[in-house]
């Protein structure tokens, strides 16, 4: 019964899903057709805040490029390779493969965003090449699936602020916030660790369980080791290309800095310093800067939909975002219907759903927060729900839709070579198994 489930959620993806281009358009026009009939501006203003939003994620953009790309040269340095194929070498069924690319999406996706998506594409590919049989898309599915905790682990973009504090806080939080509230109340709070440790425990399962009988097998082309062919060096140019000296100068330096942001900021990985990491790591794998450039530009082409689509949801975010002169938006219209509906016992769970629908459309946790959170939090108060319950529901809501939302996954996508259509069947079992669980959590244990 369940394999047929699954079977029909991948059919109907396959046969449904637009392109993510296609997507991002089909939300774009969605979500300009609510602008106008929810808070009555005309199409000429609602164009104005499309436009506004377009070149908004410039930044967000080469971040996510970076991620792609480092990660990409990070994966490819042979030492990197030896060493992940020998830790997939251990596995030997395609079902052992999937719970095993589960855990680790998991794991890294926990620690960091940022960490988890590149990881866990990288190891899914090391997968893919040792164990036969296994489904590929699958495999990718299930690393990906990982991605749904990362708002409740110590990357969340939420949590943080609210441990944070200080005058944008108090901005954030509608005036309800005006001191800063400790991880101890959001991340590790027991329902928040209850949540997470269920996802854990039930992911792996529900992965293994979709593997189907005849799986699609990965192209051999998507997984191949590319052979280095070192440069000639009958130059002094050519030999300073591929010297190790310049790429240790280099790595000292790094090392440096790194010894002095620890020191100074404890175990903080915002994602800069991430970029970081996988980019002098990467380089330090390869060994020059000659080899890490090559292994760079081999794996730029995997960045096309990260510069292509993330205007246009730049462009989404303003039209969700843009307020008429009453200060009326989408975003704001639909968490005021959530609100309206709620008691307190529910309210932690409408705070949830309705995070989860503005985030299909504001895929961002931050940006999610600055468009909720001054409605949410004091709405949450006046029902005597606490804060930090109330932000970590739209944390949870943010992440929830992420498996659907192919934003998110392009960079895991374009490291695995696949695009969304291949994953997202899965994706759509993992979201209603995952939305039971968080939902549950947020019923029964708050």
């Amino acid at each position: 019964m369940f394999q047929m489930l699954t079977n029909a959620s991948v059919q109907l993806v396959n046969r449904y899903l637009p392109s993510p281009f296609v997507f991002s358009i089909v939300l774009t026009l969605i979500a300009f057709l609510g602008g106008v009939l929810l808070t009555g501006q005309d199409v000429l203003t609602m164009a104005g805040h499309w436009g506004g939003g377009l070149w908004s994620l410039h930044s967000f953009a080469m971040q996510m490029a970076l991620v792609l790309v480092t990660g990409y040269a990070f994966a490819n340095a042979p030492i990197i390779q030896r060493f992940l194929d020998s830790l997939a070498s251990k596995v030997t069924s395609p079902t052992t493969a999937i719970v095993i690319s589960t855990l680790v999406g998991l794991a890294g996706s926990w620690i960091n965003w940022g960490f988890g998506l590149v990881v866990g594409a990288i190891f899914a590919k090391s997968l893919a090449r040792k164990v036969p049989n296994v489904d590929y898309p699958l495999l990718v599915a299930a690393a990906y699936s990982g991605f749904v905790i990362w708002h409740g682990g110590f990357s969340g973009s939420i949590p943080l602020t609210l441990s944070t504090g200080g005058d944008n806080l108090q901005t954030l939080s509608g005036g309800v916030l005006t001191e800063a509230i400790p991880l101890s109340q959001t991340i590790f709070a027991s329902y928040n660790l209850i949540i997470l440790a269920a996802l854990i425990v039930v992911l792996p399962i529900v992965n293994r369980m979709m593997h189907p009988k005849n799986p699609t097998t990965v192209d051999p082309a998507l997984i191949k080791i590319e052979a280095y062919v070192a440069p000639e060096t009958n130059t002094p140019a050519q030999k300073l290309d591929d010297s190790r000296m310049v790429a240790i100068i280099l790595l000292l330096l790094a090392l440096m800095y790194y010894i002095n942001y620890f020191s100074t900021n404890g175990f903080n990985l915002g994602l800069d310093i991430v970029i970081g990491l996988f980019l002098f790591i990467g380089l330090m794998a390869h060994g020059t800067l000659e080899r890490y450039y090559r292994a760079v530009k081999s794996g730029i082409g995997g960045i096309a939909g990260i510069v292509l689509l993330f205007p246009f949801y730049g462009g989404i975010m303003g039209i969700m975002t843009g307020a008429n002169a009453d200060g009326v938006s989408i975003s704001s219209e639909v968490t005021e219907f959530f609100v309206n509906n709620a008691t307190a016992d529910s309210f932690p769970v409408f705070a949830f759903l309705s995070a989860s629908l503005v985030n299909i459309f504001v895929p961002s946790g931050g940006g999610q927060f600055a468009v909720q959170g001054p409605v949410m939090m004091p709405a949450g108060l006046a029902l005597n729900v606490s804060p930090s319950v109330t932000a970590m529901a739209i944390a949870w809501g943010d992440a929830w839709t992420n498996m659907i939302q192919p934003f998110w996954a392009l960079p895991l996508l374009g490291i695995a070579g696949l695009d969304a259509r291949a994953i997202m069947g899965y994706c759509l079992i993992i979201l209603a198994v995952s939305g039971a669980i968080i939902t549950g959590g947020f019923w029964l244990l708050v």
